[in-house]
């Protein structure tokens, strides 16, 4: 006997399909959110228009221009000087201030400075920090003074030797050292010596002989000498030496060219 056919199979494919194919929730199809054109138009022309207002204001308007120069750190040059080479544009617009021109400028011109330093000072000013080179030797000739910074630097030539700085003595005209090495690298040898004094020597040094590339002599006050040698091993001959003065403090000649066998004589 043939049964009818049953519809629970049927009703529940549609209801499977209809499940599937049913409508989605509200807002599924509209999850991509897009920006109105006009607003995107807005937007991008107030950025422009603040763009071109932060422009004006910077090169057009009379906000931020140059109005005052300030100069610090000299001590022999005067800041009027500093301040004529640097030729700060007065009345330009301060952001326009090429401030690299201005310092490689002024450090061509006027060879004592070491470094500046060209400082936007906002809103109307340039500030010129100033760092002077210290001469630690002089070279005399013709009654006047080339100073020698501790880079070996001649920068400047004076008609007063400055107090405190020693005389360099090239005296090595007759000695091999002269040809093999040349007078700048005997110069460099007795600014590296300047430069490992103890602070009391350094004081009292008067002139740094040189007559070879391995015999440099310093000079002291009260008619002393310090025989060093060549600028090799400067720390340790430093040491040795301020030990050498401490232990034998009237004697008037001191050799610590050979640190472990330092000697001293005479009174």
């Amino acid at each position: 006997m043939a049964t009818a056919p049953t519809t629970a199979g049927k009703s529940g494919a549609r209801g499977s399909k209809g499940s599937s194919d049913g409508p989605s929730r509200p807002g599924a199809r509209n999850r991509r959110f897009r920006v109105p054109a006009p607003r995107l138009l807005f937007s991008a022309l107030g950025l422009a228009a603040v763009a071109v207002g932060v422009l004006w204001a910077l090169y057009g308007s009379d906000w931020f221009r140059v109005e005052r120069v300030k100069t610090s750190g000299t001590r022999v040059l005067t800041a009027a000087q500093v301040e004529k080479v640097a030729a700060v544009p007065a009345g330009a617009p301060l952001a326009s201030v090429d401030t690299d021109a201005i310092a490689a400028r002024t450090r061509r011109l006027l060879p004592r400075i070491e470094s500046i330093e060209v400082v936007r000072s906002w809103p109307h000013g340039i500030d010129l920090k100033v760092t002077e080179r210290q001469p630690v030797l002089l070279i005399e000739k013709g009654g006047k003074f080339t100073e020698v910074d501790m880079g070996g630097v001649r920068f400047a030539t004076v008609a007063t030797a400055p107090r405190g700085v020693p005389l360099l003595v090239l005296d090595a005209s007759s000695s091999p050292s002269l040809r093999r090495f040349g007078a700048d690298r005997l110069l460099g040898e007795a600014v590296r010596v300047r430069g490992e004094l103890p602070a009391e020597v350094a004081r009292d040094t008067r002139a740094v002989r040189v007559t070879s590339y391995d015999s440099v002599t310093l000079e002291l006050t009260g008619g002393r000498t310090v025989l060093w040698g060549s600028g090799e091993h400067g720390p340790v001959k430093a040491r040795v030496l301020t030990a050498l003065m401490k232990a034998v403090p009237k004697a008037g000649h001191f050799d610590v060219s050979a640190p472990t066998a330092p000697a001293a004589s005479g009174s």
